[in-house]
């Protein structure tokens, strides 16, 4: 069993920064992929980023790449998630998820953070 608890989400400007954090726990947990998703209110939950325990391999979006940073702190068994330049399109809840097998359907998630963007 993986525990997965996201932090960090909250009313920012247009513009602004932000960094999101997932915090692991579990017997097994970096033997799984970490990934991040967003669902914004009327839409699907999409995939945004993905980082590895080991290696720190990561891979993005196309739509985040340029503003989207994904990184691993294994001794803190915590993956972040950086955004800048905020747009009010950024709006959504933010979660954490592990998989072992791509990210079509993530083993694990978190509860899930809101991250609100003003204009």
């Amino acid at each position: 069993q993986v525990q997965l608890v996201e932090s960090g989400g909250e009313l920012v400007q247009a513009g602004g920064s932000l960094k999101l954090s997932c915090a692991a726990s579990g017997r097994t947990f970096s033997s799984y992929a970490m990934g991040w998703f967003r669902q914004a209110p009327g839409k699907e939950r999409e995939f945004v980023a993905a980082v590895t325990w080991s290696g720190g391999h990561t891979i993005y979006a196309d739509s985040v790449k340029e503003r989207f940073t994904i990184s691993s702190d294994n001794a803190k068994n915590t993956v972040y998630l950086r955004i800048t330049s905020l747009k009010p399109e950024d709006t959504a809840v933010y979660y954490c998820a592990a998989a072992k097998r791509g990210w079509s359907s993530p083993d694990y998630w978190g509860q899930g953070t809101q991250v609100t963007v003003s204009s």
